[in-house]
């Protein structure tokens, strides 16, 4: 698919034109200066043609800011990637030192470029976008990111410059989307840019740097799936800022999205609140889970149960779905990172499993029978039948007479058993007792 790329200085309205043109809020837009930091993918169609548009950080130059070195570093590797790119300016405020920074890179690219005019709202603010002809980048596009106006001009332009595609679409396979989810500085990011081989994602010391959900395809290995990085969940007091808020927002709909959620923990910290409640979080939307225990090389006087204890401790919280895979990690020594896929790759497996109903009724009924629901005030309660629901995750409707006596003990036997003869490692399974 071809790849259209926004650059420009910060708070030109980058994001804004991306969310236009993509049709839906996926970056996240605020006043303050500099919100994107990593490049952002998203898909546009226009005419009969489809591309991916990219939305960067903004270029800033001579700035004591951690970010501003990567944010600089995404948007060079975001123009190389470009078969077209959209260098946006700001009409209200003319052209500044950073544009005319950021034109003699595009002119150097040698890319087709179309310079665009943002918001551009009033009829006499479409004189001043000609200034922007000085730039040498051709006759500015005037639009307004905000309403639209103007983008479809933009976009007749795009297409012709768009390198022609097949035009068969090859049919539509679900691809499994695995989302990394976690508190903040847990090592998300550097997961992402492990397992891809490339810096896709700005890391850098400081918390809550990834603010938005990055979504990358990822094919190596012989594993094919979308892999997710999400903005670090804290506890909502201390969320402070409402760009945050946003940011987690994007995170929680990431879980509820996902198929597979690998949940970083930080290992030099332990198993905190926090953890647990993301945990709960991936439970209760019915997603396959691996966790990961990140940074285990910065444990000291590591003894041979060291990781063992460590794995009981998160059983214990996690309790009573202790079937969930426990893989300790060093994202920066790349220590097991590739096992971290191949546990991800074996919960899908599980999550998407069928299970033929004259299969389930041999195991179950046997187990059920060596085994029978306790009776309730001198009645007894007899499973005749059970089936897999056609649900997204794994649930099961069992069919007795006496639905409303089934105890949830006994609900957890019949789930242990499921998951004895069938495996369901890192998945949650929902256990229905029905009217025969």
């Amino acid at each position: 698919m071809s790849i259209v790329a926004i650059v420009g200085r910060p708070n030109v309205g980058k994001s804004t034109l991306f969310n236009r043109l993509v049709g839906m809020r996926k970056a996240i837009v605020d006043e303050i200066a500099g919100v994107t930091r990593d490049r952002h993918y998203g898909t546009c169609e226009w005419s009969g043609m489809e591309f991916s548009v990219i939305d960067t950080g903004g270029y800033a130059i001579n700035s004591d800011d951690v970010f501003e070195a990567e944010i600089r570093k995404q948007v060079m590797l975001a123009i190389e990637e470009a078969d077209v790119v959209l260098f946006l300016c700001d009409v209200a405020t003319g052209i500044t030192d950073f544009d005319e920074v950021i034109a003699d890179i595009l002119r150097r690219s040698k890319k087709p470029i179309l310079m665009v005019a943002n918001k551009v709202d009033t009829g006499d603010k479409l004189y001043d976008a000609y200034v922007f002809n000085s730039l040498g980048l051709g006759e500015p596009y005037a639009i307004a990111s905000a309403s639209g106006s103007g983008t479809g001009d933009l976009l007749d332009k795009v297409v012709s410059l768009l390198p022609e595609e097949p035009v068969e679409k090859p049919e539509e396979i679900h691809i499994p989307h695995i989302a990394i989810v976690g508190r903040p500085n847990a090592g998300k990011s550097s997961l992402t840019n492990a397992l891809l081989g490339e810096e896709r994602n700005i890391v850098t010391p400081v918390a809550g740097t990834t603010r938005d959900s990055i979504s990358t395809y990822y094919n190596k290995f012989g594993h094919e799936f979308m892999l997710v990085d999400t903005a670090g969940l804290r506890k909502k007091t201390k969320v402070k800022e409402d760009l945050e808020f946003y940011s987690v927002l994007r995170s929680v709909r990431s879980i509820e999205s996902a198929d597979v959620c690998i949940l970083m923990i930080d290992a030099s910290l332990g198993v905190e609140g926090q953890d647990m409640n993301v945990f709960h979080l991936i439970i209760r939307n019915r997603k396959g889970c691996v966790i990961v225990v990140n940074k285990w090389d910065t444990i000291p006087d590591k003894s041979a149960n060291t990781m063992k204890e460590f794995t009981k401790i998160i059983q214990e919280k996690i309790a009573p779905f202790n079937d969930v895979p426990i893989i300790f990690t060093s994202v920066t020594q790349k220590q097991r990172i590739l096992d971290v896929l191949e546990a991800a790759a074996k919960v899908y497996t599980n999550k998407s499993k069928r299970i033929s109903t004259s299969k389930l009724n041999e195991v179950m009924l046997e187990e059920i029978a060596n085994y029978p629901p306790p009776a309730i005030k001198g009645k007894y309660i007899k499973i005749k039948y059970v089936t897999q629901l056609p649900t997204p995750s794994p649930s099961f409707a069992f069919f007795c007479n006496l639905p409303q006596y089934v105890r949830d003990d006994y609900k957890r036997y019949l789930e242990n058993k499921l998951r004895k003869h069938f495996d369901f490692t890192g998945v949650p399974i929902q256990i229905f007792l029905r009217q025969k």
